[in-house]
């Protein structure tokens, strides 16, 4: 079941969010950026949601449409489809709120996770950054 953050969340958030990028640090060559945010004020702000205590999901609205801007399962849940799910929900949620795209953007060296971008109907608009912080910019429209 997915529920909205609250206020009390932060430490949660936090949590699952520096497990599931962790293994990323070494490939990537620095913390990715979901691992820095202010986990308190997304959660305060109601940008995050949560699947149990093993996954999180955080949207903002943001131009072009609904920011997809952190999907984080714990590895222990990984391959249980709780990203999925997430996912399934953003794309929900863009359209109740009235958006025409979900949008992303990841490392482009976190290869995996832009093939299953793909396979989830993402599409490609740019790359962008320097090393180690280049990001493929990604959008699926719902």
């Amino acid at each position: 079941m997915i529920r909205p953050g609250t206020a009390a969340d932060g430490p949660l958030l936090r949590a699952i969010t520096r497990a599931a990028y962790a293994h990323w640090v070494p490939l990537v060559g620095a913390r990715p950026a979901p691992m820095d945010e202010d986990h308190d004020a997304q959660c305060t702000a109601g940008e995050a949601w949560f699947h149990g205590d093993a996954a999180a999901i955080v949207l903002r609205d943001e131009a072009p449409g609904l920011l997809l801007d952190n999907v984080a399962v714990v590895p222990e849940a990984r391959g249980q489809g709780l990203g999925r799910a997430l996912i399934a929900f953003a794309e929900d949620e863009a359209r109740r709120r009235g958006h025409r795209v979900l949008w992303l953007y990841t490392n482009e060296r976190m290869a995996p996770n832009v093939a299953l971008y793909a396979r989830l109907g993402f599409r490609e608009t740019h790359r962008a950054g320097e090393p180690p912080m280049r990001r493929v910019f990604m959008e699926k429209p719902v």
